[in-house]
């Protein structure tokens, strides 16, 4: 039986090269959400050489856009959206320092090459389990563009909330 580690963020350089493919993993402490507009903002702002809302040193960004919290719990069912949606944008916030990214599906040619050249890894967890998903999640808040809505950006925080290593940082890929 393959041992599931415990990742907690931020990541480091060296939580990332301890990470392969296939790895299943428990990631543990806050990450982002950001979705397609969200990441078109940011890409834009870094474009224009303004400070970006958020801080991406180490960060994990789940590609999520949850819907309403139900009375008592923190978010509504959070279920993973497709992670090529956001290629044209990962490797501009890789480069910034995303060291992390959680969806579902394929990545293109492009965030594959910015994973090894920076150093970050890709993540996938299960697609149309957003409600037991949204079980390993202690706390959200909207920490940039509540314009929109469930796309706007937020901080969670998550306590062992399953994940398997996709494409990691030395170009391998569970998809081959």
């Amino acid at each position: 039986m393959k041992e599931v580690k415990q990742i907690t963020t931020p990541l480091s350089d060296k939580d990332i090269k301890s990470l392969s493919a296939g790895d299943e993993v428990l990631i543990s402490g806050p990450i982002l959400t950001g979705r397609d507009q969200a990441h078109k903002r940011l890409c834009e702002l870094i474009d224009s050489g303004v400070e970006l809302p958020i801080e991406l040193q180490g960060q994990v960004i789940y590609f999520v856009g949850p819907t309403p919290a139900p009375k008592g719990k923190p978010i509504g069912a959070a279920g993973p959206t497709t992670s090529s949606r956001m290629d044209a944008f990962s490797p501009k916030l890789i480069a910034k320092g995303l060291k992390g990214m959680i969806g579902k599906g394929y990545r293109g040619d492009q965030v594959r090459d910015a994973l090894k050249k920076y150093g970050a890894v890709h993540f996938v967890t299960l697609g149309g389990a957003g409600a037991l998903l949204s079980k390993q999640i202690t706390n959200a808040e909207v920490i940039a563009y509540e314009d929109l809505g469930t796309e706007a950006i937020r901080r969670l925080e998550v306590v062992d909330f399953p994940a398997v290593v996709a494409y990691d940082a030395n170009g391998q890929t569970v998809y081959k």
